[in-house]
């Protein structure tokens, strides 16, 4: 049985790897917020919007654990800051669990953000020339939580292909 679980900060690139990955190895892809709009028949936005990023929180956290808990083999991205609450970090380490973070420089993420911050509610409001401090203090804030992966794969400057292959000789 295997849990893949891809962990990185918003535009990592965990949903595209996830699904190539779950490709080239068999497994089926998940993706939590999928799988809290499904719960709930809401997207991400509507939630955050109605019911608060308290209320959110809970309910990925009640995800994650149901999903890795499960006897299921899956690959499974997080959202950037799952690992951060209710001590989602400590799934990371289970024995049954491979878990990767996806790590990128500032730079890379703000790159990939400005494209479609206006799908992610913690950025919409916020102007393009506040992205790198906003995305530089978050990273400081969550290296703890992402420092519990069992790996870490710097993305920068690779596609995601090459990603995939790293990841790969990790699994195999």
């Amino acid at each position: 049985m295997k849990k893949i679980v891809l962990v990185g900060y918003m535009a990592s690139g965990k949903t595209e790897i996830g699904k190539l990955l779950s490709k080239k190895v068999n497994l089926p892809f998940l993706d939590i917020d999928y799988l809290i709009e499904e719960s709930l028949s809401k997207t991400v936005n509507e939630i955050f919007e109605e019911k608060g990023e308290v209320f959110f929180r809970k309910k990925e956290h009640e995800v994650f654990k149901n999903k890795i808990n499960s006897k299921q083999s899956f690959i499974l991205s997080l959202g950037g800051g799952t690992p951060c609450y209710a001590e989602n970090h400590l799934f990371l380490q289970k024995d049954d669990v491979i878990s990767i973070y996806l790590k990128g420089s500032v730079a890379t993420l703000v790159d990939r953000l400005k494209m479609n911050k206006d799908k992610r509610p913690l950025l919409k409001n916020l102007a393009n020339d506040e992205l790198a401090e906003f995305v530089a203090k978050h990273l400081f804030d969550r290296n703890f939580y992402y420092s519990h992966c069992k790996y870490t794969i710097i993305i920068d400057d690779k596609s995601p292909f090459d990603i995939v292959e790293e990841i790969h000789k990790i699994l195999f």
